[in-house]
């Protein structure tokens, strides 16, 4: 057993977070898609995370109110896009998931979705609930606190599955160059053939 299947059952032992009722048997151990919080994208659609299953993602945790790390965050990921071949950019989902569910609903989410002009065929923002933020950012490594102001102080990473969910690798290297690994990552996990 590896040391991320181990913290991840911790993580879902801790938190009581039931798995996927559909595939349950079939969902890898380290896979993010055992966890079955209810998430509502930028159009107020709910969806479950194990739903992008068969698709390698980038998923990312960011809230709306941020002006300056946040808006990084997704120019980063939409760097790595820019980076890809008309091909692989099809095949690629990105997931930015708030930090913040008490500010961030749908109108918020799609607010930045059009001001951005993300593209609705690949890109999500979503919100779910504290306790959801919390396991999620558990297993993605990503740590968070609220502070006075409003605004949150959090890491600032790109975190890539692939098409199972399970984390294949991560960058905190943010802005106009995009890592050169974390690239090589993700074009050969779009080169992996689909499981």
């Amino acid at each position: 057993m590896s040391l991320r299947t181990l913290i991840f059952g911790l993580v879902l032992a801790l938190s009581a977070g039931p798995l996927p009722a559909a595939s349950d048997a079939t969902v890898p151990g380290d896979s993010i898609y055992r966890l079955a919080d209810a998430y509502t994208n930028q159009d107020g659609r709910d969806f479950q995370l194990a739903d992008g299953r068969g698709r390698v993602r980038l998923v990312a945790m960011f809230y709306t109110s941020c002006r300056y790390v946040c808006p990084l965050i997704i120019d980063s990921a939409k760097g790595v896009e820019h980076a890809l071949s008309p091909a692989e950019r099809e095949r690629l989902q990105v997931l930015l998931v708030s930090l913040d569910p008490a500010r961030d609903d749908p109108a918020a989410l799609k607010s930045v979705f059009d001001k951005r002009r993300l593209p609705g065929d690949r890109w999500t923002l979503a919100r779910t609930e504290a306790g959801g933020v919390r396991r999620l950012a558990a297993v993605l490594g990503i740590r968070y606190r609220p502070l006075a102001d409003g605004e949150f102080n959090h890491t600032s990473a790109l975190v890539l599955l692939d098409a199972e969910g399970r984390v294949l690798a991560r960058t905190e290297t943010l802005g106009s160059v995009t890592d050169p690994a974390f690239l090589a990552a993700v074009k050969a996990a779009l080169a992996a053939p689909a499981s």
